[in-house]
């Protein structure tokens, strides 16, 4: 046990990545409208992040080149790489633009649960964070502060699991609500987002990215497999825990969530009038994290696929990771509403994660990349299996839009 928590790691970075205000009000608002009815896709978002994370650390310990260097190489003499390529930029950028506007709009609704609600307020925050964000990403430092956000974001997490002692969720529907798949009416939308905010697409070119700095050699796979497993399990017992929190604080009283308020409330039980404090705090630390994190993914995963060298040095480089920022605000300032844009973040997400799963599922199968570590019959079964259920939700929500369904 010992040995196992030494060997945390970049795991620790894929599920901080997704414990954000992203996470925290897809959870919150799934528990307050639709009870404990949905914590079995949390279940599944959780097998499904281990499964595919572990493939993209399997390939970064054992190739020691990230997803977009490993897909490059494979697809350098095929006709399909460019259209291919193109799919996989816009489908990045697009859907980590869209989550950069979550990840800024949640560290301004921090902010707003302790002023209260300001549109002043909200704009000025989210500059605010975006200047940050970008001077911590071109300046490099942004490791100073990581460990600090972590952090914070820890402390939230904590909070919601002594509230959820305190609440005392009913068992039995916890219980059903975990082991019996089931869709209300209203909730597919609820659904893409919960898996979306869990299985982030981007994660796993950052995984890849991350586990070569700190191991090199298959002879590490045990410590990456530990390290994924352990981390992420524990992110989404979180998740669970956060739904669970506000169906029994929240669902039965059929409140309506619009801003961080709201969501704080789930904390009354045991902080009474410092709930709305601890929430702004863990949220604005959340946002900030996230938003550091998105913009940096990006261009990792957009020059490694385009074959762009120079690393976080480069002009092109640092232009990808401050148009994702520039974006993400011009998203968050339009004046929808805040949690409305970061569901429909969380949802984008959702939708883009079988296009990107499915490429690295392709890599994963290619021996002369992987040798004797490409998957498996298991790995590939595991990961289909999550492509097709992700993909289906996603053909269901198109069809019922269209009334065919």
């Amino acid at each position: 046990m010992i040995k196992a928590f030494k060997n945390i790691g970049p795991g620790a970075l894929v599920t901080a990545a997704f414990i954000g205000p992203g996470t925290v009000t897809a959870c919150t608002v799934a528990g307050a409208t639709f009870g404990y009815a949905l914590l079995w896709v949390l279940v599944f978002a959780t097998l499904a992040t281990i499964v595919l994370q572990e493939m993209s650390a399997r390939l970064g310990v054992v190739t020691q080149r990230g997803l977009g260097e490993s897909l490059a190489r494979v697809l350098n003499n095929s006709g399909w790489k460019w259209p291919l390529f193109a799919l996989i930029v816009v489908a990045l950028y697009i859907g980590n633009s869209a989550y950069e506007a979550g990840n800024l709009s949640g560290a301004a609704l921090g902010v707003e649960a302790v002023m209260g609600e300001n549109d002043n307020v909200f704009r000025l925050t989210v500059g605010v964070i975006s200047l940050l964000a970008a001077f911590l990403l071109i300046g490099g430092n942004y490791k100073q502060i990581e460990k600090v956000l972590i952090g914070l974001v820890m402390i939230m997490a904590v909070a919601f699991i002594a509230t959820f002692v305190i609440v005392r969720p009913d068992i039995q529907d916890l219980g059903r609500g975990l082991a019996i798949p089931s869709i209300p009416d209203g909730s597919l939308m609820t659904v893409i987002a919960l898996i979306g905010t869990t299985v982030v697409p981007y994660n796993l070119f950052l995984h890849a990215s991350a586990v070569k700095a700190k191991w090199a050699g298959p002879e590490h796979l045990a410590n990456a497999r530990s390290d994924t497993i352990m981390a992420i399990g524990v992110g989404g017992l979180i998740t669970i825990l956060i739904v669970s929190t506000a169906a029994a604080s929240m669902f039965t009283l059929g409140l309506e969530i619009s801003n961080a308020s709201d969501m704080a409330r789930q904390f009354e039980p045991l902080f009474g009038p410092f709930s709305k404090y601890l929430l702004g705090i863990g949220f604005l630390a959340a946002g900030l994290s996230s938003s550091i994190t998105a913009p940096l993914a990006t261009a990792y995963a957009m020059t490694e696929v385009l074959k762009i060298e120079g690393g976080q040095k480069s002009i092109i480089f640092r232009m990808i990771m401050l148009s994702v920022i520039v974006v993400g605000a011009g998203l968050s300032l339009t004046g929808i509403k805040p949690v409305t844009i970061i569901l429909s973040a969380q949802f984008a997400n959702g939708l883009l994660l079988p296009i990107i799963a499915s490429f690295l599922l392709f890599a994963m199968n290619r021996k002369d990349l992987l040798g004797q570590y490409a998957n498996g019959w298991m790995a590939n079964l595991l990961g289909f299996g999550v492509l097709a259920v992700t993909t289906g939700l996603g053909l269901r929500l198109i069809l019922r839009s269209l009334g065919i369904m």
